[in-house]
């Protein structure tokens, strides 16, 4: 994580790779192509700037590219927002060294956990690196096999790589994996130096093939919004939409909030959850 222009050479060599000439707009001349995807140069045309000059991107030199040679570069190779998002994030490390920025905080402001908890389904607040910084009661309910872990703070992303129990935990589990790796290599680009980060990245690493082989595809992808299918230990299967939000005057912090339709058997499975929640909120005041 800590050689950028390592990063910047893999990613945009692996985006090349998997754009057709065809998929470009662009002939195909000679049924004998060397190269997976398309050639630099055909790059290079497609971006409006020199051949020399692309190499020079590829090999990992995007300090002091334009915007707008950054935007030709994603337009051209048909990023998605994730993707070029990315990009610039790439180009931003890659420019001149910055003060370092202070650790992320591992506690929220006490009128954050009140907003958890005055919502009545589970939430959470976590970092970009997946550590669940504070939840509410539903969230620690829901969430019950990640805390049989004594590990603090708990990490969604370490759970699904390396906990067993994860597989029935995540009834999608091979996508939960590839969106684990997907989410960090979009962390790692907006702070590749943060510490956390990378012993994270090496624990993953060094004891896990499925996330090597995740992470060297340079895959990217933002994570908003979407669907958890989960196998609760005690309420059985929740179908969950979930909403990723920005805390804006809690940077890099994330509030996740999961909920069900009304009447849907998952609003059901979520009202078990509470009653479930409170018994054993009730037993250990005891």
């Amino acid at each position: 994580m800590g050689d950028i222009r390592r990063e910047v050479r893999e990613f945009l060599s692996t985006r090349r790779a998997r754009i057709t000439p065809e998929q470009a707009g662009l002939p195909a001349y000679g049924g004998n192509r060397r190269v997976p995807g398309l050639r630099r140069e055909e790059v290079a045309m497609l971006a409006g700037v020199s051949v020399d000059y692309y190499v020079r991107l590829e090999r990992g030199n995007l300090a002091g590219a334009s915007d707008s040679v950054l935007d030709a570069l994603a337009t051209s190779l048909q990023f998605d927002d994730a993707e070029r998002e990315h990009l610039f994030d790439l180009a931003r490390a890659s420019g001149p060294a910055r003060r370092r920025a202070k650790p992320t905080s591992t506690t929220v402001r006490p009128a954050v956990q009140q907003v958890l908890d005055a919502i009545d389904t589970p939430a959470w607040v976590r970092n970009g690196r997946f550590d669940i910084i504070a939840m509410n009661r539903m969230g620690r309910a829901l969430y019950a096999p990640l805390l049989a872990d004594p590990r603090r703070p708990v990490n969604t992303a370490r759970f699904a790589y390396l906990d067993p129990a994860a597989r029935d935990f995540f009834r999608d589990h091979e996508q939960v994996l590839d969106d684990s790796a997907s989410f960090l290599r979009m962390e790692a680009g907006r702070t590749p130096h943060d510490p956390d980060l990378i012993q994270l990245i090496g624990e993953l690493s060094t004891r896990s093939e499925e996330f090597r082989a995740r992470w060297a595809s340079q895959n990217v992808k933002m994570h908003r919004n979407g669907r958890k299918r989960l196998r609760h230990p005690v309420v059985g299967d929740l179908d969950l939409d979930y909403e990723a939000m920005e805390l804006p005057t809690e940077p890099g912090f994330r509030l996740n909030v999961y909920t069900a339709p009304a009447g849907s058997p998952s609003a059901d499975g979520l009202a078990m959850l509470a009653s479930w929640a409170a018994t054993e909120e009730t037993v250990q005041a005891v």
